[in-house]
């Protein structure tokens, strides 16, 4: 019954043999991974004037000037991460980038910046989506959290089921926002120079605005540092390039380009317009729906506009379910955290990681209400400290290859990591008190959680290794052949030597099987086992749909079948045992999975099987 509800809800299983067929093109890829940086037009100008506001309508003349500067911030960045793409082609990432060039601890307070800006992405966007909505409907206010709850298992479900189907589902939406958008800077500025553009509705200012309190450089710089939220997302292109299609990279940077235009366009367009109709932000209704208002007027054009910005902005949310899973799946091979996040589900997407990001987000929505702009001052800290991170990396990597034109490679990273660094300074600086010591603090929490998952994996191979020990024969063994018995091995370590120990005293006739999950750790068992195996047989069972559990099961009933008068083949497990309870969660518990197959098994055949543990006690 559970299989067939998943069934229905994620599809059927794929085989490891299609992840070639679930890779994007560049219209599928622009939806999937531009649609973080794309929606952030629809609030970027908006707590730019919330801040300015403070120091009365006046001061909202700067909002034009701030918006220059954050377009010519994005033109180096994207310039930068455009580099960065042809640097690594195979998935540039800040982690990645910053691991090999800086060294162990900037690589992974890249990598802790970018997962916390990640679950935030999916927060704010998800959050600005809903109020974007309320201000068309404002009868659902009372309702926000739960329709933000809502977007957020939809999104999931929709990632659950596979990139290629998620890039299809997202494209349209994506594209109808753009569309609606550049529509809406079109005819407003052809209003606006026509003279018919009427101004924006009067609000009364927030607290503060009264006084017309002196418009200081601390000002100034902190409407700054909230309008950079419109260039979070642009690095998620560079963390995707495996995700796209023959050739990646090159297929990558046009991708790139083609959001960084668009988004300059776009947020120039509605910052322009936001002034010239003198619009005033309020706690009712967001400065895009103010302006689709006077620009459209309250017809089904209005409509169309809120509901296209609804779900560009929810929809925003699928670039961290994109990016989130495949940071963490990095994270973990590289034992940093839980093994768990490197499987690939059903539909060969890293599924943990995606419900891991739904948890999260929906926690931190419910924590704050459902309210963006509590949440905006968190944001944009983690990713412009991995933009610099990366960026200087890149200047590492291009001082260290020193190949053709080097030098202007290293001073275009330098200058983006220059210019990072310094809007990371002013985000920090104006951002402090208002929320962002939170993410400050967050951060090197996250590094010594890894440090301490990467100490117990170094721990348990220390442990396993087979380091200062000799191939020696066994004593002790079984002088009969009549049991059948199958030890299950996933690496040649101390805890398979004693499982392949305990079987040989049960039986002469023992094999030894490996479901080929992964196989980078299937290759390393076959170098191994003529060494360690003590002549034992071992069999590779094929599993195209990443299972453990279905091929070791269809090769006992035909090991059974062969010679039924010997009775049901003896299963032995090797079992690690932690040392601590906590350590329970970075480990696959696949003898556990096992061992429940085949006890419900029995109702199948109408037979006891004999399931062995072997445990392995680990120390610490």
């Amino acid at each position: 019954m559970l299989l067939r509800v998943r069934r229905a809800l994620i599809g059927t299983p794929l085989p490891s043999a299609g992840i070639l067929h679930e890779r994007l093109s560049k219209i599928q890829a622009l939806a999937v991974f531009s649609s973080d940086a794309l929606s952030s037009v629809a609030y970027a100008t908006e707590e730019i004037l919330l801040v300015l506001v403070v120091a009365g309508t006046a001061a909202l003349d700067l909002s034009l000037p701030i918006s220059l500067a954050i377009v010519t911030l994005l033109a180096i960045v994207a310039t930068s991460y455009y580099q960065t793409i042809h640097g690594y082609p195979s998935g540039g990432g800040a982690y990645i980038v910053a691991y090999d060039n800086l060294g162990v601890w900037p690589g992974l307070t890249a990598a802790a910046a970018l997962l916390i800006d990640y679950v935030l992405t999916v927060a704010v966007s998800i959050t600005a989506g809903v109020a974007a909505f309320t201000s068309a409907f404002p009868a659902l206010s009372p309702f926000r959290v739960e329709l933000c709850l809502l977007a957020v298992v939809l999104i999931a479900w929709a990632n659950l089921r596979g990139v290629r189907e998620s890039g299809t589902l997202f494209a349209i939406p994506t594209y109808g926002f753009v569309f609606v958008f550049v529509t809406l800077i079109a005819v407003g500025l052809f209003r606006w120079s026509s003279g018919t553009l009427p101004p924006g509705p009067t609000s009364a200012l927030p607290a503060g605005g009264e006084r017309a309190a002196a418009l200081t450089l601390f000002l100034v710089l902190r409407a700054f540092a909230s309008g950079c939220t419109a260039l979070t997302g642009v690095e998620a292109i560079s963390n995707g390039i495996p995700a796209f299609r023959k050739p990646e990279a090159k297929n990558a940077g046009r991708t790139l380009i083609t959001m960084a235009l668009l988004l300059g366009i776009m947020f120039l367009g509605i910052s322009f317009l936001a002034r010239g109709m003198a619009i005033v932000p309020n706690e009712h209704e967001t400065v895009v729906s103010q302006i689709g208002r006077q620009v459209f007027g309250n017809g089904p054009l209005y409509f169309v506009l809120q509901v296209a910005t609804t779900l560009i902005l929810v929809l925003a949310a699928n670039t961290s379910f994109a990016d989130f899973p495949r940071l963490s799946a990095i994270l973990a091979r590289d034992r940093y955290l839980p093994r768990q996040l490197t499987n690939l589900g059903d539909r060969l997407v890293f599924a943990n990681g995606i419900v891991t990001l739904a948890i999260l987000a929906s926690m931190l929505i419910v924590l704050f209400a459902g309210r963006t702009h509590r949440l905006i001052p968190l944001y944009a800290v983690g990713v412009f400290l991995s933009f610099t991170l990366s960026q200087a990396g890149m200047v590492r990597h291009w001082r260290r290859l020193r190949g053709p034109g080097w030098t202007w490679k290293a001073a275009v990273n330098g200058v983006g990591a220059v210019a990072t660094t310094v809007v990371l300074a002013i985000i920090v600086a104006t951002k402090f008190i208002h929320g962002a010591w939170i993410v400050i603090l967050l951060i090197p929490l996250f590094v010594w959680m890894f440090r301490a998952v990467r100490r117990h994996y170094e721990a348990v191979a220390q442990q396993l290794t087979l380091e200062g020990l000799h191939p020696e024969p066994w004593t002790g063994l079984a002088s009969r052949k009549r049991q059948k018995v199958v030890v299950l091995v996933s690496g040649v370590h101390r805890g398979a030597l004693e499982a392949l120990r305990f079987g040989r005293s049960l039986s002469k006739d023992v094999t030894a099987v490996v479901v080929d999950v992964e196989p980078q750790v299937t290759a390393r068992i076959r170098e191994k086992w003529p060494l360690w195996g003590h002549r034992v047989p071992l069999v590779v069972l094929d599993s195209p749909f990443r299972s453990t559990v279905g091929p070791l099961l269809a090769y006992l009933d035909e090991r059974d079948m062969q010679e039924p008068e010997r009775g049901l083949a003896v299963v032995v497990l090797p079992e690690f045992v932690p040392a601590r309870w906590w350590h329970e969660l970075l480990h696959n518990q696949t003898a556990r999975a096992i061992k429940r197959a085949l006890l419900y098994r029995r109702g199948a055949i109408g037979k006891n099987r004999v399931i062995i543990d072997v445990p392995y006690h680990l120390h610490r």
